[in-house]
C-alpha cells in the first residue's frame, strides 16, 4: 500500500489518518472537510449526525478501526473528542491508534447541554493509552479554557491554547490549518 505523502512539504504520514467530525458533521469549510479532501483522510460516518448516541459511534469507530487495522491518527473536533475518550475507556484495540489531535472538546455536563447529547455524559475523563494533543480556544461557547485543561490533564495530553478562536471550527477563519496539521504529525513521530 502507498504511503500517503503531504502536499505542501512531501513528508510521509505513514499512520491513516481518521477524521472525526463532532455533532452535525462537520461542513465544507471546516478544517476537517479541507484535510480530508487536501490529503485524502477519511472520514469516519455516523449513521445519526442530529441524534448522535455515544454507544452507536463508539462501535463505529470500532468497526472503521478494525476494517483496516493499522496505525492510525485521530483528527477529532467538538464531539468527536468526547467519541475519542469514551471509545478509548472501552476498547480492547487502543493499540491501533498511534495519536489523538482533539480539538475543542465540547463539555457536554453543562446545564445548557442540548438534549440531542444525553447520552454523551458523563464525560469519560481516564487516561489515555496514546499520545493526545488537546487544542481549544479561550472563548470557545461550549466549553470553558479551564474545563477544555481539566479534560486533558484527566486524558494525560497535551493541552493548547489557540487563544481566543471561538469553537475552532470554520467560522474561526483557519483555512487549512497547516498549525493542527504539524500537530497531528508530530504526533506520529
Amino acid at each position: 500500500m502507498p504511503v500517503e505523502k503531504s502536499e505542501d512539504k512531501g513528508m510521509p504520514l505513514k499512520p491513516r489518518v481518521l477524521v472525526l467530525p463532532g455533532w452535525l458533521n462537520s461542513g465544507a469549510a471546516h478544517w476537517q472537510s479541507r484535510w480530508e479532501a487536501r490529503h485524502g483522510f477519511e472520514r469516519v460516518q455516523q449513521s445519526d449526525w442530529d441524534w448522535p448516541r455515544r454507544g452507536d459511534w463508539m462501535a463505529r469507530l470500532e468497526e472503521v478501526l478494525l476494517a483496516e487495522a493499522k496505525p492510525t491518527l485521530l483528527a477529532a473536533h467538538s464531539l468527536g473528542c468526547q467519541l475519542v475518550a469514551a471509545w478509548a475507556a472501552h476498547s480492547r484495540h487502543t493499540a491501533l491508534v498511534a495519536g489523538a489531535l482533539l480539538v475543542a472538546p465540547p463539555d457536554t455536563e453543562r446545564a445548557d447541554t442540548p438534549p440531542q447529547l444525553s447520552t454523551w455524559t458523563p464525560i469519560a475523563r481516564g487516561r489515555l493509552p496514546f499520545a493526545a494533543c488537546v487544542v481549544y480556544s479561550e472563548d470557545d461557547p461550549f466549553c470553558s479554557a479551564e474545563q477544555a485543561r481539566g479534560m486533558a490533564e484527566g486524558w494525560g495530553a497535551r493541552a493548547l491554547s489557540l487563544g481566543a478562536a471561538g469553537h475552532i471550527n470554520a467560522e474561526s477563519g483557519l483555512g487549512d490549518w497547516p498549525q493542527g496539521l504539524a500537530w497531528l504529525r508530530n504526533l506520529a513521530a
